[in-house]
């Protein structure tokens, strides 16, 4: 069983040995050696070795005698083969003499392929360094040439796209490195040219903002000389419409005639073109510097650092000098820079993407117009010129229309103007006030004389006056009134036209301008005429006939009122009848001046009563009394008479002219009279006269009775009866009852309605009788001793002691 196996295990190696390659038969054979049966394969391999050989054997018999044929014509062959050799010899040898001068034809082929290989690829590489070398050489003319935005683009086009395609040279590489100094050369060169260019925008504001106000006035006068042909063709339409319809139609589609349009034309060929601030400024380093931040990706940088900036200049420009008040130019010059200023930013606002936008310039504006109106307010408060400050406001208006067009709100600054009006309407107050002052002072206060109708009419001109029966009067003649009266409304005229122009471009409508013009007038009537009228009135030295024609002149200014007031409603075009529509008070300030004019004569006449009476000089001891007036009396009455002759010049009433005493004259003398009543009694009972005697009381009573006469006389027509008497009729009953000593009658009917004596005080009449009983006592030591004059004493103590008794029972 055993040796099956081994036998089979040895078919197997031989087998496998037969099979496998030479190289593959160590293991093999390796498994044979490792067993047992060495020998035993020995011999089995040795017989398979001489069965193959036999097989070889057999098959090399079997093929013999074709090989022989092989071998015998293989010998044949060889000596066509020896033939054959020698002549491929010979081909060979020709063919590689004829192969020399290919050869070298082909090396020589070959070293100009390998040049022209080399060649192409130079010139491909020059074709990519040379676009490299060509920019690099654009870019460094570029930036002596200061043209710095391209040389940035060109820069970034460098960097981008020819660095990377042209390889790694060392050029390429310094190039490279180059790239951020140039960078951070250009950012600084163009910061630099920034600089310059806020510095001399700074220096040229002023420039700039004139140019723009003379545009805008410019523009301005052209809309108004449009609104005026307008308004001229409509005019002349309504006149063609009530002529002939057909004209109007045929004219309807243009607004302007022929002429008016040749008129245009005209002023806008003759108008020389004024430059903008793009034609005064070079915005271009403003528009470089922004695209070099924006391509270098620092915008944000440059427009904060442009915003502060400005900023800065903002407040620089909006400080005002110190003396900008003490003219116009330096207005000028102040708003001149600010629209300068705004102009500026309103051009980069519109011509760059972002640089500033509205927020940023409405703010900077903002703090424009506060830092505006503050300045103004304090430096037009030191002005005192009426004509400066209308040409600031002129000059504040065109300053407002300009900065307008460009789109700024300017409603305060028009609010400014309007608080403005009131400082203007002050300072018209003061200086109307020294010329009202200076026609009063200058005013001989005489009635003015005319000697021929053109001195008539051109005084009519001045002064609405009208009087049917003057005109009538040949010439010479003499109006009612003196100098200070057509002066005056001449003034008054004139300030209204002063307010009529302050009021001009502001944008009010004509109810508005109507009314501020006539609440400036009321103050300039009822304030500053009024103050000077009562300053010509109280003034020291002024004389009643100067009064006397104060009153007259006041009156016919109060009558003038009414053309005043038709002359602000022509001028405004704001009828007079409107609702709502302030009325001028000049005739309340003309009453309330002729009034002080009359308490003023009734003053002074009481003055000159007083200076009169002063010289008095009663012998208050006398026996008797002399048989004719005091001196003083007679002249105090002479110079009444005189000056009520006066009076007849004065109107009878606020509207007639009459050449007769009127109210006022009637009341001066009047009060005259009083007055002088008055002051006689009180000389008669004055603490310094101590005793007056019967003789004194006469003849006082001859200056009473010659002071009735005078008004029983009728020093001024008008008084029914005796009315002017009842003046003295206190010191006349007080009189009678002393020198008629009817102390009786007094004493039973005192308080009755019929008593005789009614006028009589108790009080006064104990006075007086104390002062006779003193005298009774002094001047006769020896009046004890006659019987007479003791009953006369007793009688004088028993009426005091009535008297005082009535007086106590009265009080009780």
């Amino acid at each position: 069983m055993a040796s099956a196996e081994t036998a089979a295990e040895h078919e197997r190696i031989l087998r496998e040995i037969e099979s496998t390659d030479t190289n593959c038969i160590g293991p093999t054979l390796r498994s044979v050696y490792d067993g047992q049966e060495h020998g035993l394969f020995m011999e089995k391999l040795e017989g398979r070795i001489r069965n193959h050989d036999r097989e070889i054997e057999k098959m090399c018999n079997h093929h013999f005698q074709g090989f022989v044929d092989s071998i015998t014509e293989l010998l044949k062959v060889r000596g066509e083969a020896q033939k054959l050799k020698g002549q491929v010899t010979e081909t060979n040898q020709k063919l590689q003499n004829d192969g020399k001068e290919l050869l070298t034809s082909m090396d020589e082929l070959r070293q100009c392929r390998l040049q022209q290989r080399n060649i192409a690829t130079t010139i491909d590489k020059l074709t990519h360094c040379l676009p490299v070398l060509e920019m690099y050489s654009k870019l460094q003319e570029q930036m002596r040439a200061k043209r710095y935005y391209p040389a940035l683009r060109t820069l970034e086009q460098l960097e981008e796209s020819c660095l990377p395609q042209a390889g790694s040279y060392r050029f390429c590489t310094i190039m490279a490195e180059n790239i951020p100094r140039l960078r951070t050369q250009i950012r600084d060169v163009s910061m630099s040219d920034l600089k310059d260019f806020l510095e001399s925008i700074r220096k040229h504001s002023d420039k700039i903002g004139e140019t723009a106000m003379k545009q805008a006035q410019v523009q301005i006068a052209r809309d108004n000389a449009v609104t005026s042909q307008q308004r001229s063709a409509s005019g002349r339409r309504i006149r063609k419409e009530a002529c002939s319809g057909t004209e109007v139609d045929r004219n309807k589609s243009n607004p302007f005639t022929e002429q008016d349009s040749g008129i245009l034309d005209v002023e806008d060929a003759e108008q020389d073109e004024i430059p903008g601030a793009q034609d005064l400024v070079d915005f271009s380093p403003v528009y470089r510097c922004l695209h070099i931040y924006t391509v270098l990706g620092d915008r944000d940088t440059f427009e904060n650092y442009y915003r502060k900036q400005r900023r800065k200049q903002a407040r620089l420009v909006l400080q005002p000098h110190s003396n900008m008040h003490e003219t116009l130019d330096g207005y000028r010059r102040y708003f001149n820079q600010i629209v300068g200023f705004f102009v500026v930013e309103d051009h980069i606002l519109h011509t760059t993407q972002g640089l500033v936008n509205r927020a940023y310039v409405e703010e900077l504006w903002e703090l424009a117009l506060s830092k505006t109106i503050a300045a103004l307010r304090t430096h037009s408060s030191y002005c005192t010129d009426p004509d400066l400050i209308l040409d600031l406001k002129n000059l504040i208006v065109l300053f407002a229309d300009t900065l307008q067009r460009y789109g700024f709100p300017v409603n305060q600054l028009f609010d400014m103007l309007l608080e403005m009006r009131d400082q203007y309407g002050e300072i018209l107050l003061k200086k109307w006030n020294q010329s009202f002052r200076q026609i009063l002072d200058q005013d001989n206060y005489s009635p003015i004389p005319v000697a021929s109708p053109e001195e008539y009419q051109r005084i009519a001109g001045q002064f609405p006056f009208q009087d049917p029966e003057l005109d009538k009067m040949p010439f010479p003649k003499k109006l009612p009134f003196s100098e200070f009266v057509p002066k005056v409304y001449s003034q008054l005229k004139e300030f209204i036209y002063a307010c009529l122009k302050y009021s001009e471009d502001l944008h009010l409508s004509s109810t508005e301008i109507d009314d501020m013009i006539r609440k400036s007038t009321n103050l300039l009537l009822t304030r500053t005429l009024s103050h000077c009228l009562q300053y010509a009135i109280k003034k020291k030295n002024v004389g009643l006939a100067e009064l006397v024609q104060i009153i007259i002149n006041t009156t016919h200014l109060e009558q003038s009122c009414h053309y005043l007031e038709e002359f602000i409603s022509n001028i405004t075009n704001v009828p007079p009848d409107t609702i709502n529509a302030t009325k001028l008070y000049g005739t309340s300030t003309f009453k309330d001046a002729r009034h002080a004019a009359e308490e003023e004569i009734y003053t002074n006449l009481n003055q000159k009563i007083d200076q009169f009476l002063q010289l008095a000089d009663y012998d208050w001891t006398a026996t008797q009394g002399g048989g004719q007036a005091s001196d003083y009396l007679s002249d105090l009455i002479a110079f009444l008479c005189s000056t009520f002759a006066v009076f007849t010049h004065l109107p009878g009433n606020a509207i007639e002219h009459a050449m007769l005493p009127g109210k006022v004259a009637q009341t001066a003398c009047m009060s005259a009279c009083k007055h002088l009543s008055t002051s006689l009694l009180q000389l008669l009972l004055e603490a310094d006269v101590r005793q007056v005697s019967m003789g004194a009381l006469q003849q006082f009573n001859v200056d009473v009775k010659e002071c009735e006469r005078f008004a029983r006389a009728g020093p001024v027509p008008g008084f029914q009866g005796d009315t002017l008497l009842l003046a003295f009729i206190d010191l006349r009953q007080l009189l009678d009852l002393f020198t008629q000593w009817d102390w009786s009658t007094y004493l039973a009917d005192y308080g009755r309605p019929t008593c005789k004596y009614l006028r009589v005080n108790p009080h006064t009449a104990l006075a007086l009788l104390e002062k006779m009983k003193d005298t009774s006592r002094k001047n006769n030591m020896f009046a004890q001793f006659r019987k007479n004059d003791r009953d006369k004493q007793k009688l004088i103590d028993t009426v005091v002691k009535q008297l005082k008794n009535l007086i106590a029972t009265n009080q009780a």
